[in-house]
């Protein structure tokens, strides 16, 4: 199976652990520079729409809480899961993401939206 069909097989399916989360997300394994993606969840945790919300540098991209909850607020969104790529390769977090992480559970919390996951692609 190609990845494009992989990461439709794995959209069709509830989104409720980090690999389900990779899987329809292999297609950021190819980009050249960071891409901040929110996938947007049903009750079920199953995907209603992904966005792409970021684009940065090649070790680098800048995305606020803001950006991130606009659409999950427009679609009503139950729940999301945030993941952005490493062009690298590495999946380690760098200091950056984790601060993101933080600062996006804290106002995940705030507006009764359920934060499931940061998942990176390297």
């Amino acid at each position: 199976m190609s990845n494009v069909a992989d990461a439709e097989h794995a959209l069709s399916g509830p989104l409720n652990n980090a690999e389900a989360i990779y899987r329809a997300n292999v297609d950021m394994k190819g980009f050249h520079q960071e891409v901040v993606r929110v996938i947007l969840l049903d009750a079920q945790n199953r995907c209603i729409t992904r966005v792409d919300i970021a684009r940065g540098t090649v070790n680098e991209s800048l995305a606020a809480p803001r950006e991130i909850f606009r659409p999950a607020i427009i679609h009503s969104a139950y729940a999301f899961v945030l993941v952005h790529n490493h062009p690298t390769g590495h999946t380690s977090p760098s200091e950056a993401d984790l601060q993101l992480t933080e600062r996006v559970a804290a106002a995940a919390q705030i507006l009764h939206i359920h934060f499931l996951d940061h998942v990176i692609v390297g």
